[in-house]
């Protein structure tokens, strides 16, 4: 008996078979210590910065609602009043900011630090 062989090829299947399959293989995202240093420093300044934006950006609601309070309602008294308070609120957006970029960059220090000796030892 006469075996054939017979050959079967698609690309578009091949590939569509590979987006499948990476889906369900474990990655190995081994990073560099220089990507982790990166991703590390990065983290900081974004932990740091949604907060303050929230808060800003709530205080210039405010100061909108009393803008509005005084020029569309004919309520100057208490426009005043609450488009103050959201000047205040917006005007702590910046040191809140500064705050809490300090706070997080102090504790992940002792990980920088460590990372950048043995990136500088490494060489």
């Amino acid at each position: 008996m006469k075996e054939r062989f017979k050959l079967k090829y698609s690309a578009p299947e091949n590939d569509e078979l590979d987006v499948i399959r990476s889906k369900y293989v474990k990655k190995e995202t081994q990073l560099s210590k220089m990507d982790e240093l990166r991703r590390l420093d990065a983290s900081a300044e974004n932990k740091a910065t949604v907060i303050p934006l929230v808060v800003g950006t709530v205080g210039t609601l405010i100061l909108g609602l009393g803008m509005s309070c005084a020029m569309v309602w004919n309520l100057m008294a208490l426009g005043i009043v609450i488009g103050v308070i959201g000047i205040l609120i917006a005007a702590i957006a910046y040191p809140l900011y500064q705050r809490v970029l300090k706070k997080h960059r102090d504790k992940i220090a002792p990980d920088v630090l460590r990372l950048i000796d043995e990136i500088k030892n490494s060489k």
